[in-house]
């Protein structure tokens, strides 16, 4: 209970001895195990952003929620909106084109299971695309694809960012 840091003066003192004798000064104790200050003006670098929360992100269909939500409040790290831009790029296009194959396969009378084995070629190739960049960021590489990163920065940074 030695260390104690007064807030008016920002002097280090012993108890509130020192300087103009503790009178009208607050004194705050610091400790090495207590919470930042929220009215700190510089961020503690100590908290990056939870890894877990990137990989919610990422997962198939459930993932489209949160970073549609996280877009749509426009406040998160550079890193949570390039991923929350990417999930929803690539939900979109994967939806966009089910129903479209679903249609297709249900109006055909030449190929449906043809429509129907490219259909689920779709949702497979949805589903490994996101594992692989989930493994991606567990490793700690980035979570770009090439082509989506740059659609969904276009499409998606204009109107939900």
């Amino acid at each position: 209970m030695d260390n104690f840091k007064s807030k008016e003066t920002g002097d280090w003192g012993q108890g509130g001895q020192g300087g103009q004798g503790g009178q009208g000064r607050i004194i705050e104790e610091v400790s090495p195990l207590s919470p930042p200050n929220p009215q700190s003006p510089i961020p503690n670098p100590q908290s990056p952003i939870p890894k877990t929360q990137l990989l919610l992100y990422l997962i198939p269909i459930i993932g489209f929620f949160p970073s549609l939500w996280t877009l749509y409040r426009g406040q998160g790290s550079r890193e949570q909106l390039a991923i929350s831009r990417l999930s929803v790029t690539l939900a979109l296009t994967w939806l966009l084109g089910y129903l479209l194959l679903t249609t297709g396969a249900a109006t055909s009378d030449y190929f449906p299971l043809r429509l129907f084995i490219l259909n689920s070629f779709l949702t497979s190739g949805y589903f490994l695309v996101s594992v692989w960049l989930i493994l991606r960021l567990m490793q700690g590489k980035s979570g770009r694809l090439p082509g989506f990163s740059n659609l969904a920065e276009r499409v998606l940074g204009k109107y939900l960012s």
